[in-house]
Order: C-alpha cells, then structure tokens, then sequence
C-alpha cells in the first residue's frame, strides 16, 4: 500500500477529538481526576492529577491506538497492524487490536521489560524481539509493514492517534472547568497535540505547558530551528517520553497551540515519582511523573488552577526500585558512606555506635579488606543509610569525621 506524507494529511480539529471520544465510549475509561493538597500548597493553587496512570493498559496510549485501528478500511484491517514500542505504545495497540478483531504484531526491543513484554502478549499481540533500541525496534517493523502489507500504527505521529490522545483534554475540561494551566509530558508529541487542539479550541485563555527529560529533550532545539532536529543518543530514565525526535505532525501543533517547552532532570523526575507514591498513593512511571517534576522544580511559575497529566504507570519493578533509591538520595533520604577504619574487632560496632547516635538507620554493610590500597590493618566499608534529609545528611557526616573516621567521597 502507498503511505502518504506528513505534510499531505490533514490538520487534527476540535471535530476530529470529539468523534474520537465517541468511538471511545465504553472502550476508554474516563480516567479520574485527583487532587493533590501538597502540590496545591507548593504551588499557591489547586494542583489536580489527571490519572492516565489508571487507564486500561495503565497509559493514555489505548486511545490514539484504538482510534487509528478504527478508522481502517475493512482490507487494511484485514491486513493486521504492526507496531514497534517499548511498553506503552505496544500494550496500547494490543489490546485495541483485539478489542476490533484485527491481527496485531508488535516489535520491542531485545532488552525491553519482561511484565511489558507479557503484558503485550496477554493483550493478544504477537511480539517480536528485535534490536537493542527503539529505533531499531522501528526501522524491523517498518520493514515488516512493507513485507507483509500490515499497516503500521505509529505511536505519536498520526492525525488519528492524535485525535484520540486529545480526548484527554475533552475530560479535563470537563471535571476541570476552571484550569487555567495543564502540564503534560513530551516525547514524540502525540499527547500534548490532542490535549493542545482540543483544550484550544474551546479554551484558549488555558495555559499548556509541555514537560521533556532534559536527556532526551528535542523540542527545545527543534522549536527554535522552526523544524524537527534529532537529538543524538537520547538518555533518560524516563524510556515513556525518551523520543530522539519530534513527530512531525506533532510539531506542527505544538508549535502552534502549546505556550511552553520545559525541561527536567533525573533527580528531578525520582523525586516526582516517590512523591507521587508517597503521597498520592499513585504508582507512576517516570515519563508519567514529568509533570510533577515540573511542578516541583518551579512552583511559582504555574497559574492555577493546575492539572497534571500522569500519562502512564507501567514501571518495572526492578526499575522502580532503582528510582525509589535514586529519588529518596535527591531528598536526602538515603545515603551511601565509604569509609576506612582499622581493622579489629569490635571496630565495626563502635562505628554502628556513632551512627545510632546520630539516628541514621543503617541498611546495608559491605566490606572489602584486599585493595592495594589499604593499609595492612585497613579495611573499608561502604555503609547504606536511611536519613532524614539533607540536613541530617550533614550530621552523619560530621559526626563520623569528628569520630576519627576518614570518610572517602
């Protein structure tokens, strides 16, 4: 089959999102709208959640899926669809494949999560392990497409997948009516252009403020050049919006219809995700906790009402665990010490003395006593720490020097 262009397919209306919705009754959950008294008294304004965490699937990526899948004619779905992904994406076209009785084939990469992996294929999609990254994930499902005449759904950069991504933004509006600012996760740019079209369209006084992983950031550059530039060797934990280039239809409307491109770092977004645990009881992926991260790394900069898009919550455990560790160090919650001490008996017990002194909870003690480094009656030990902040962080430190221990950074 011949594909069209970028450039030959229409613009994405208000029109456009509101049939999406209708296609999308009782296939789409109209996810829920919490409130968060902490961000709320962070920011000086009522701070609301939008729980696209708690979508089918766990993400908003059902619906631009579903949507797509939809509009097929009857030999195209005949044809089955392929899909390449990471997690979101695949689950997505998964289940809506199945939902509408069309073959679906999926491709994710060689080290993509094992839950996200059966997760896919529990949703009916046959998955194929292809390539290290995404975009070699890709480029083998595009190859399939063109091989085997399936249709290829892409992820962000399709006025139909658009257009039901944009339904987000109907129900925000809908359970939000006074928001005056939505904050919302970058990636290829599919979710903040439906949210951007529909929330325009009806409420163009609303502040739209999109949030990227400052290692995976191609907005910014792209914005500023008027086209789609590609960031080398994008890094962020946040895999959910770590896209090494624009859509190209996103970027039009976003170009046009999103008031700013902000971005966050790694710490920023292991803060946001524990916080979102913590006190929102709400497990959320890193690219999903974007809009927090934003929140919380300039309060002031927010008019409110605020909503923030948790887009998604599919975070592996191991994953989770390591961003648990990584947000609760930013807090200064959590802190890892090497340092030498004679090696004698009792010398440990008297260094766990210092530290229940000071109140440091010690979770994990590792020595190591044959380094060429060490003197003959040295050893080493690296000490992991539960603390109470930043502050207490300073504490133990001192505490320990003032000890007669030498502390090595």
């Amino acid at each position: 089959m011949s594909y069209r262009t970028a450039d030959s397919l229409p613009p994405v209306t208000l029109d456009d999102v509101r049939g999406a919705q209708k296609m999308l009754t009782g296939v789409a959950r109209v996810t829920a709208m919490e409130g968060s008294r902490y961000l709320s008294e962070l920011v000086g304004a009522p701070v609301h959640l939008k729980c696209e965490n708690l979508q089918r699937t766990g993400s908003f990526k059902l619906r631009g899926a579903y949507v797509r899948i939809a509009g097929l004619l009857p030999e195209e779905r005949a044809a089955g669809v392929v899909a390449a992904s990471a997690g979101n994406h695949a689950q997505g076209v998964a289940l809506a494949s199945s939902l509408l009785g069309v073959r679906s084939t999926v491709f994710m990469p060689k080290g993509a999560p094992l839950p996200k992996i059966s997760a896919t294929q529990d949703y009916g999609a046959e998955v194929r392990l292809h390539g290290q990254v995404v975009d070699e994930t890709l480029a083998a499902a595009q190859e399939y497409a063109a091989e085997t005449g399936a249709v290829f759904i892409h992820p962000f950069d399709h006025p139909d997948v658009i257009a039901g991504q944009g339904t987000v933004g109907l129900e925000i509006l809908e359970q939000c009516p006074e928001v005056r600012t939505i904050v919302v996760g970058i990636g290829g740019g599919g979710l903040a252009a439906g949210i951007a079209v529909a929330v325009k369209s009806l409420r163009p006084d609303v502040r739209i403020v999109g949030v990227q992983a400052a290692g995976a950031a191609a907005y910014p550059p792209s914005l500023a050049a008027g086209h789609p530039v590609a960031v080398d060797n994008p890094v962020t934990m946040a895999d959910g919006i770590k896209v090494g280039r624009p859509g190209d239809v996103p970027f039009r409307i976003i170009g046009d219809l999103v008031d700013e491109v902000r971005t966050v770092s790694e710490d920023e977004l292991a803060t946001a995700l524990l916080l979102c645990l913590e006190r929102a009881k709400l497990v959320v992926e890193p690219a999903g906790a974007s809009p927090v991260a934003a929140l919380l790394s300039d309060p002031g900069a927010f008019e409110g009402p605020v909503v923030a898009v948790l887009s998604g919550g599919n975070v592996d455990p191991v994953l989770l665990e390591r961003v648990l560790r990584h947000g609760m160090a930013a807090q200064g919650r959590y802190l890892a010490v090497r340092l030498r001490l004679t090696d004698r008996p009792g010398a440990l017990a008297t260094l766990l003395g210092v530290l229940s002194v000071v109140d440091a909870n010690v979770l994990d003690v590792s020595h190591v006593r044959t380094d060429p480094r060490l003197g003959l009656t040295e050893a080493e030990v690296e000490l992991h720490l539960e603390t109470k902040g930043p502050v207490h962080c300073v504490e133990v430190g001192q505490a320990l020097r003032e000890a007669g221990y030498t502390v090595i950074d």
